[in-house]
């Protein structure tokens, strides 16, 4: 499932896609913060990501990016392969994705591979209760990482479109699918941001960030466009704004203030689900899970009131870069704020 050989439609998009291929860096640098150490993350070959990838490099392919007919190809793409990935026939596809990730699997609620009845139904596999605990379970009004991720955060939204999501059009309102003069829009002027990327190979449920009640969900419709680092730095191109998107409102615990915790579907996400611990009015602790994404990398960025958080500072450091931003990986659970203003938060 991952040779260029099975992307007949990308070819068809993307003439001599093998060349273009050997020409361009098919990845980006990731910095884990465990090991302190940056690893080169290559971008996974399997249906249109390649291809859409690509699309992002020379004039002539980013044309494609405003092609109605390229939109329709994605949705095709993604709607396609997630009724593939759903069917029985796809379990087939499990142990080569378990070799091709090196997935851990005795840290699974179900470590053999065999009892998984679909791709999707591993893809969205559970884990141990214990396999990612709360590290900052101990500290009031604190915010942990909402998924096993690669990790960018900035103090601000102006910060974010400097260095991050640099689509011309990128604004608050416009992501969460709300009016500029609405109430909510003007909850979250100069809003902190945190964007938690979920590659293939990452445990693809996604966790409460923190001690608050849930409210209410809003879908937005959109596009299926790549949400790998390549596309979402594109000048001109909003990414995050332009695809399908879920918003659900939190108010923290603490502060009673509210957060937007933003699942972002992309290439080959056919579905957002959220699960039990995402029902309006119910109380969630860090950790609890919301949801998950069905087959593909997607995304969640989560808008933090002004004032409510100050990330840790290697967090910021890595996502400034002096030389380029870079993402940090973490785990679910991992902290993301260590000072604590008992009023406000982290």
């Amino acid at each position: 499932m991952h040779k260029l050989a099975q992307l007949p439609l990308v070819h068809k998009l993307i003439p001599g896609l093998e060349k273009l291929a050997t020409e361009y860096h098919v990845g980006n640098y990731v910095y884990n913060r465990e090991t302190g150490q940056r690893f080169w993350e290559s971008m996974p070959i399997y249906p249109s990501r390649l291809g859409m990838h690509l699309l992002f490099y020379g004039k002539e392919q980013r044309k494609f990016m405003h092609n109605k007919d390229v939109e329709s190809v994605l949705e095709e793409l993604s709607i396609r392969q997630g009724h593939i990935y759903d069917s029985p026939e796809s379990v087939k596809n499990i142990p080569s994705f378990i070799e091709t990730y090196t997935i851990a699997l005795d840290e699974l609620l179900e470590p053999d591979p065999t009892k998984y009845k679909s791709m999707n139904d591993f893809f969205y596999r559970r884990l141990k209760p214990d396999a990612r605990p709360v590290q900052n379970a101990d500290v009031p009004g604190a915010i942990s990482s909402a998924a096993d991720c690669r990790l960018v955060v900035y103090p601000t939204v102006d910060l974010a479109k400097q260095f991050w999501i640099k689509g011309n059009g990128f604004t608050i309102p416009q992501l969460l699918g709300v009016p500029p003069d609405s109430e909510t829009a003007r909850n979250f002027e100069g809003a902190s941001v945190a964007s938690f990327r979920l590659a293939p190979a990452d445990y693809h449920r996604f966790h409460s960030p923190l001690d608050g009640t849930v409210g209410n969900v809003t879908d937005i419709p959109g596009q299926y466009y790549t949400v790998n680092p390549q596309a979402v730095n594109e000048p001109g191109f909003d990414v995050f704004t332009s695809n399908k998107r879920s918003v659900l409102y939190l108010t923290h615990a603490v502060s009673g203030r509210q957060v937007a915790f933003v699942a972002i579907g992309a290439m080959l996400v056919g579905s957002i689900k959220w699960t039990g611990g995402a029902q309006n009015g119910a109380e969630v602790k860090r950790g609890d899970e919301l949801g998950y994404f069905a087959y593909g990398g997607s995304t969640v960025v989560c808008l933090f009131p002004a004032g409510l958080v100050t990330f840790d500072e290697d967090l910021v450091r890595n996502s400034q870069g002096a030389d380029e931003a870079v993402e940090t990986y973490l785990k679910v659970c991992a902290p993301l704020c260590a000072a604590i203003d008992p009023q406000q938060g982290c």
